[in-house]
């Protein structure tokens, strides 16, 4: 199939003993109805009233039989389903027209079953006809009433009680409705029983056009999931059937309902006025958006709607002429659901089980292909499978010996052995990086121009001066190599560079070849973003924290100074507090700026160093790993070419011996290292805290003199100078700026201000200002009799401000 086709509309006529034969006539082709309606002669003998109408169906269904009407409609789309297409069959019509008739039938009688059991029996049928296919077959039965989902089969035992309600969701293989239960049946007497379960637990009420009439829709789906019983089969097909039964479009003036019934019936024209809606909608082409959201029917309906299904619309209609209003509704309904197109699809899906098992034997043939093709080619055996660990320390062992020289060439095997080269060549180009860069930190101290604190630490040593050129630098260089003394001011440049000089060259000399870096890795250096600093100012670095750890320990120094100048003019706005801070630190509090930044500078240079300690660790530990791989191929090579022993002692050769000394030197300085590491995270905890206390105290002592300078009233400031018993920080901004004003003129001036606008606001603004006005203190309270067995209580109190 594959193609789009139209929805296929049939017509069914209750048969009833006043059947209009003057207004309803068909077509001799039995598949086109025409209605005429007599003119109302109330209207005058001039009106444009229509009288006529023809609809052209795919079939009309007069005094037809249930097997008829099955045959007609349902077969053709159940047996599809076995094929992998999904199917929709619903009926539609005004209420007492014979929807359920048509769709369930009557139980009492077998021969007047309807579309829905014979369906169930018609699956069960060819099933038994298809011994090739493991068929599994599951049901669910669903019920939208009063724009309500209810699973009309969960009065069973064993259906637990559902914690949350059902709702409709959306993926992308289609709509399902989450918390409906599905039940597997193996037997068309069990589906029959979960029929009939569902059927006695329907709502239906009673009218004057229907004793039995449904309140509600139904929706039994049959779901169908075929295996093929050959192994090699990884394909498998799944449908499902879709038999909609929907509740009848009801005139109130007719059926005469009230009450309960009166509400169901306001639902079900409500839904059904939407699924018409929605209808129209995919009958327009020029139409994008097709409201499937309006109700619970049509969003449970959306993939059957102009989905992919094979699509049957039943239309149940009364033959009688009270009726034909309700019958031209139902027929024009009919005729824009023939408009709707759908394009039906198998659904197949692929069993990953069956897969996996057809794929492993193609690859176990495609190897014993290549093993042939091997032989025939006089080639040696070729190993395809995934190297091993031994075989990838071969492999760097050929690479290694290959850079070295000792090895002319490498003997390519495979295309696994050619990736498995260059990765090595990746890995050997990775570990001599990370030697040259290790060799390079164990020597100098590499400090990144962009870092200012570290820049600020270093020209306090005495290593950079004000410009943030390396003392001891040569012209045109940036790379500086010896040692300045602290004495020595970074505004003389000379005499440093002179100095500087000299000890390079006789550095130089005395190093000769054997200095680990040549020219060429300088001039690669020059051009980097960091700077190196002989490690010999490492103890200087040392004396700082010395120095500082010395410093933070001494009682901090009074903020204001007696010999304080007379203070500036009082700026009319105050400026923000990014800009006084700056201000701040330049001025007041430079003294704790640079202690901070003293601080930070120095706990940066210890995380470099444990950065630097853990890189070293980490190659150490790789080189370690290689070593063992190396060791244990040694090893596994020695026992395979046999073992040879001397005086009960193993003799090894010497590439084993060595390998067993590098490793020995290996692990001696990974313990070394990650000491050190230890050590210098030690020093990193320290280096925090200092530089926490450090940021706090500025930051308090900066608010402190932004509140003084700027916030407080000059005439408060009298009560806060030294040797007074207030100091700044102990009375809150708050209060203090509210010192000069009393609280009840602030109320008056409240009140003047927002009472004439809002009369009824005076509870508000009361009860904000007393909110205001409260303060609430925590005091912590020692109980006890010493300083073990003491208990605290915390005692809170709640003032007013007066």
């Amino acid at each position: 199939m594959g193609t789009r086709k139209k929805v296929q509309a049939f017509v069914r006529v209750k048969p009833t003993d006043d059947f209009a034969h003057e207004m309803i006539k068909y077509g001799e082709d039995n598949k086109s109805i025409d209605i005429h309606l007599k003119k109302d002669t109330r209207r005058g003998a001039v009106n444009n009233q229509q009288t006529d109408w023809s609809f052209k169906l795919d079939g009309v269904l007069h005094d037809a039989s249930q097997d008829l009407v099955y045959e007609t409609v349902a077969k053709d789309a159940v047996s599809q389903a076995l094929d992998g297409y999904n199917g929709t069959i619903m009926c539609y019509g005004q209420t007492g027209a014979g929807k359920t008739y048509t769709m369930t039938g009557a139980t009492e009688n077998y021969k007047h079953r309807g579309i829905l059991p014979r369906a169930l029996q018609q699956v069960f049928r060819m099933i038994e006809e298809r011994p090739t296919h493991a068929i599994t077959v599951r049901v669910s039965y669903l019920e939208i009433y009063n724009e309500n989902l209810f699973d009309l089969l969960s009065t069973l035992p064993y259906v637990g009680p559902s914690v949350t309600p059902m709702t409709i969701v959306e993926n992308p293989q289609g709509v399902f409705i989450k918390g409906l239960s599905v039940h597997l049946t193996s037997q068309e007497e069990d589906a029959f029983s979960l029929l009939f379960e569902g059927e006695t637990n329907r709502i239906i009420a009673s009218h004057t056009m229907n004793k039995n009439s449904s309140r509600s829709h139904c929706i039994f789906t049959i779901y169908m999931e075929a295996h093929s019983r050959t192994l090699s089969d990884e394909k498998y097909i799944t449908s499902k059937i879709n038999l909609v039964d929907l509740a009848g479009s009801e005139r109130l003036s007719k059926t005469g309902s009230e009450g309960r019934v009166l509400k169901e019936a306001t639902y079900i024209n409500k839904s059904l006025s939407f699924l018409e809606q929605a209808i129209i909608a995919l009958g327009d082409q020029n139409r994008d958006h097709i409201p499937f959201r309006q109700s619970k029917l049509t969003h449970a309906l959306k993939d059957s709607l102009g989905g992919n299904c094979n699509m049957v619309l039943v239309t149940n209609i009364y033959g009688e002429a009270a009726q034909l209003d309700e019958t031209l509704s139902s027929l024009r309904f009919a005729s824009r659901m023939k408009l709707v197109t759908t394009e039906p699809a198998i659904n197949e899906k692929y069993d990953a089980e069956r897969m996996v098992k057809n794929l492993e034997k193609e690859l176990a043939l495609l190897k014993q292909e290549l093993a042939i093709h091997d032989s025939l080619s006089n080639r040696t055996l070729v190993n395809y499978d995934p190297m091993d660990e031994i075989q990838i320390a071969e492999i760097n062992s050929q690479v290694r010996r290959y850079l070295e020289g000792t090895l002319d060439e490498i003997d390519i095997i495979n295309l696994r052995q050619i990736q498995e080269v260059f990765n090595q060549f990746r890995v050997v180009l990775s570990q001599q990086e990370q030697e040259v860069e290790s060799a390079l930190r164990r020597k100098y101290t590499l400090i990144d121009k962009n870092d200012f604190a570290a820049i600020s630490a270093v020209q306090k040593a005495g290593l950079m001066d004000v410009e943030g050129h390396l003392v001891g630098e040569p012209d045109g260089q940036s790379f500086g190599l010896g040692v300045a003394p602290f004495s020595v001011k970074p505004g003389k440049k000379s005499k440093t560079k002179k100095t500087t000089k000299d000890q390079f060259s006789s550095s130089a000399r005395k190093e000769g070849a054997s200095s680990p870096v040549s020219g060429k890795d300088f001039d690669m250096t020059s051009i980097s973003k960091t700077q190196l600093i002989p490690s010999s100012k490492e103890g200087d670095l040392k004396d700082m924290l010395v120095r500082e750890r010395e410093t933070s320990s001494i009682e901090p120094l009074p903020s204001d100074s007696p010999k304080e100048e007379s203070r500036a003019l009082r700026p009319s706005t105050p400026p923000s507090k990014p800009v006084a801070f700056e201000e701040f630190k330049n001025e007041r509090g430079s003294e704790i700026n640079r202690i901070f930044k003293e601080n930070k500078s120095i706990l940066n240079e210890r995380k470099k160093r444990a950065s630097e300690t853990t890189q070293r660790i980490n190659a150490i530990k790789q080189e370690i790993d290689v070593t063992k791989e190396a060791l244990n191929f040694q090893k596994s090579l020695r026992e395979k070419q046999g073992e040879y022993e001397n005086k009960g002692l193993m003799i090894i050769d010497e590439e084993e011996f060595l390998l067993i000394l590098k490793l020995k030197d290996l692990k001696k300085q990974y313990r070394n290292e990650y000491q050190e590491l230890r050590d210098l995270r030690a020093e990193i905890q320290y280096c925090q805290r200092l530089v926490d206390q450090c940021r706090h105290r500025l930051l308090m002592e900066f608010d402190i003199w932004y509140n003084e300078s700027f916030v407080i009233p000059e005439d408060v400031q009298v009560a806060l100078k030294l040797g007074s018993s207030i100091r700044p920080g102990m009375v809150p901004i708050t209060r203090i700026v509210c010192l000069g004003e009393d609280d009840q003129d602030r109320f008056s001036q409240l009140q003047q201000t927002v009472l004439p606008e809002g009369p009824d606001s005076i509870s508000f603004y009361n009860a904000k200002v007393k909110t205001e006005q409260k303060v609430t203190w925590d005091i912590y309270v020692c109980e006890g009799g010493g300083p073990k067995d003491s208990v605290i209580r915390i005692l809170r109190i709640t003032n007013l401000i007066r």
